[in-house]
């Protein structure tokens, strides 16, 4: 075997034991994941928007825009429930590049995981505690989840993780909101499997135990845009896809038909700046469609302090390291703009 075995990692029970969760602040998370649940079940009309950095690259930064997002909440409220997107796991295509901080706590030195799990359990901490926001994160690695399953109120499966069976079990006995992305190639199929299976119970294997689950409810589409043979970045929000979508949630009989729009990523060509026309058409085709008003509940955007992105160490406090970002004055003025039209 090519492996070296460093060191045994503590698991999930003994992180949060040193690093508790407070009554209080559980409170506060379960607040949030019930307003966060009505959106998607029908009982609340609120506009869910999970925003952030391509990766959070570095505590300081992230919590200062988690700061500033908190300001904004407060005035949107009414509308909108805004969901910080503090993804702490990156995926890379070809495997190298920077994997976030659950890797590399400090994106400049190497990989030390068990700093990682510390790390991404208090970033998602203090934004908790910081703000009163609870976060989103990606669930890039099954088996890592549990490090922050009491702070988290929602949770990404990936376009490359889509189609694998853990990802697909182990969502279906969560009890918070999990988005099933379409996979790179774009074929919806396999979104909508995804979601059928995170849907339904399952008998499973989960880090060394033999567990059930009881089917998650709140399983959704994710549409982020797709790669076509030749390479090329196509998109999926157009009016037609959303038709196209709404007419197969019908056809399957799902439970709590949902879709978030991810406004970069394929659907943008990762031009960043295109985020605000994308999220402001698909308000159109809400409008414009009583159906497709019903399954859009909500926006996917990548944004950050400083607009764009730069490389690993390039010193520009609160710039992406991967993916461009949306600066904070467009990301500001977008959300409001956003309240106006809801």
């Amino acid at each position: 075997m090519n492996m070296m075995f460093k060191r045994k990692l503590p698991i999930p029970q003994e992180i949060k034991g040193m690093y508790p969760v407070t009554e209080e602040l559980a409170k506060i998370k379960k607040e949030r994941d019930d307003q966060i649940k009505a959106v998607f079940d029908g009982r609340s009309s609120k506009f869910l928007l999970v925003i952030g950095p391509c990766s959070a690259d570095s505590e300081d930064p992230v919590l200062e825009y988690v700061d500033r997002l908190r300001k904004v909440q407060d005035k949107v409220a009414d509308k909108i429930i805004i969901i910080p997107r503090i993804y702490t796991n990156k995926p890379r295509t070809i495997g190298d590049g920077y994997k976030g901080m659950l890797h590399q706590p400090d994106p400049t030195k190497g990989s030390d995981l068990l700093k990682g799990i510390i790390a991404i359990r208090e970033i998602h901490m203090r934004a908790l505690e910081l703000t009163g926001l609870s976060t989103a994160d990606e669930m890039l690695y099954t088996e890592n989840h549990r490090y922050l399953s009491d702070l988290l109120s929602y949770v990404a499966v990936g376009a490359r993780s889509v189609e694998d069976q853990q990802h697909r079990l182990t969502a279906s006995g969560l009890d918070i909101p999990v988005g099933m992305k379409n996979p790179t190639g774009g074929d919806i199929s396999v979104m909508m499997n995804s979601i059928i299976a995170a849907q339904h119970p399952h008998a499973f294997i989960y880090r060394g135990w033999e567990v059930e689950s009881t089917g998650n409810a709140y399983a959704h589409a994710i549409l982020r845009g797709y790669v076509n043979k030749h390479g090329q970045s196509l998109p999926n929000y157009h009016y037609e896809d959303l038709i196209g979508l709404y007419d197969t949630y019908m056809e399957k009989g799902l439970k709590n038909p949902a879709v978030l729009i991810d406004t970069n990523h394929a659907n943008s060509n990762k031009d960043h700046k295109e985020q605000i026309r994308i999220a402001n058409e698909v308000m159109h085709s809400c409008r414009c469609s009583a159906d497709i008003k019903s399954i859009v509940k909500g926006l996917m955007i990548e944004s950050y302090l400083e607009e764009g992105c730069q490389p690993v160490g390039g010193g520009v406090y609160g710039k992406s390291i991967t993916d461009p970002c949306l600066g904070w004055k467009d990301t500001e003025a977008l959300i409001y703009d956003l309240a106006d039209q809801l």
